[in-house]
């Protein structure tokens, strides 16, 4: 009887120890094989080039060598297997740094076993794969980057960028102070922010304020 085949995989990170407990739980799962391990991003471009893995479990903060310029020159690449990050880091940006390099999925190295299985197995399967919580992150991200504040907003916004009070505002846009409370209001739920400073600081960051 022909045995399935197994699914390839080349680890990436930077602690041995790590290396060897991935090894050994996901070769306990049978249809799961290491056919490599590197312990920096450049060692791991020129492994992924010799073995052709289906997938590359890949860490991201390497002494040697980030995770996320290896992603990007394997992208560069145009290599047969997918990325799929494995990291103690969920900071937005270190998720959307990954993402846009080109990973395929993001999982937490808090992940359950089971949860790692079925990641690797989607992940070679060329599926997208998300810890919870980073699901959650990637979400409020593309919704905060996709809101868009109104004229008006934007107008308030400004004004509040140059020191100006809720009743100068009022005066200069010729509304009641009740107004401009509402449009802040709305203005620090878009940006996700609870005050005004907060709320220009990130308004500039995005460059909703002009130059």
């Amino acid at each position: 009887m022909t045995e399935p085949m197994r699914i390839s995989i080349v680890l990436v990170d930077d602690h041995p120890v790590v290396r060897d407990g991935l090894r050994g739980m996901l070769e306990s799962a049978g249809d799961l094989a290491v056919v490599g391990e590197a312990s920096d991003g450049p060692a791991a471009v020129e492994l992924v080039a010799r073995t052709d893995p289906d997938v590359v479990l890949m860490d991201l903060r390497m002494p040697g060598g980030s995770g996320v310029d290896a992603i990007t020159e394997l992208t560069r690449r145009r290599i047969r297997g997918h990325v799929l990050v494995l990291t103690t880091y969920d900071t937005d940006r270190d998720i959307m740094a990954a993402l846009e390099a080109g990973a395929t999925g993001y999982l937490l190295k808090d992940a359950r076993r089971e949860e790692l299985f079925a990641g690797v197995r989607a992940t070679a399967r060329g599926e997208s794969v998300l810890s919870p919580s980073v699901a959650t992150r990637v979400v409020s991200r593309v919704r905060a980057d996709t809101t868009e504040l109104s004229d008006r907003e934007g107008e308030v916004l400004r004004l509040v960028a140059r020191g100006r009070s809720n009743r100068e505002i009022a005066r200069t846009l010729f509304v009641s102070e009740a107004t401009v409370k509402t449009h802040l209001t709305h203005v620090y739920e878009k940006l996700g922010v609870g005050d005004r400073a907060a709320a220009v600081a990130v308004a500039y960051e995005r460059r909703l304020l002009g130059d």
